[in-house]
């Protein structure tokens, strides 16, 4: 998800009213069986605007990019790049492929 976010707001409660919408949505829809629950945790970069281009191809383009690495693969390669901690339960615990 790529945003613009003012400073006047938090991302911690933006992600939560995301997480609670986009729940009762899933619920809403019957979009899946069952019952539906975000992970705990979230993981967000900041970009700045001379690299928004680039960062909407990456997203356009994703789909194929990840037939070659994985979400997951990448996605901890970048944290481990910038030296940001993490708890590796909340990492995508249901993925297994690498």
């Amino acid at each position: 998800m790529l945003i613009g976010l003012k400073p006047i707001i938090a991302l911690s409660d933006l992600i939560r009213d995301v997480k609670s919408d986009s729940t009762e949505l899933i619920k809403r829809k019957r979009w899946i069986r069952g019952r539906f629950n975000w992970q705990e945790g979230f993981g967000a970069f900041s970009y700045s605007h001379s690299q928004l281009d680039s960062v909407i191809r990456y997203i356009r383009n994703q789909e194929k990019h990840h037939a070659k690495k994985s979400f997951k693969n990448e996605y901890l390669t970048m944290l481990k790049k910038f030296d940001i901690a993490y708890e590796p339960k909340y990492v995508f615990e249901f993925f297994t492929d690498e």
